[in-house]
């Protein structure tokens, strides 16, 4: 996937949140029971295989849950 294709945005915030999990050390498991959202749902999201949607809204709460900045889930990846 590419930075043209309008579904990056997408694979961009999934790969900045399984960072920004990982280097708080919160499972997916967790982050499911802190958020309210489904362990499926995150796992989707997190996954560079499986593209899914999900509003701004989801993003603002964890970025709440996770403590940091919302525009941290859109950096660049490396």
């Amino acid at each position: 996937m590419n930075n043209v294709d309008e579904n990056y945005v997408y694979y961009l915030v999934g790969q900045n949140l399984k960072r920004i999990r990982k280097e708080k050390g919160i499972t997916q498991e967790k982050l499911s029971e802190l958020s309210t959202y489904s362990l499926g749902f995150i796992m989707n999201i997190e996954s560079s295989k499986y593209l899914q949607t999900f509003s701004l809204g989801t993003i603002w709460r964890f970025a709440t849950v996770l403590e940091v900045d919302v525009r941290e889930f859109f950096k660049p990846l490396d």
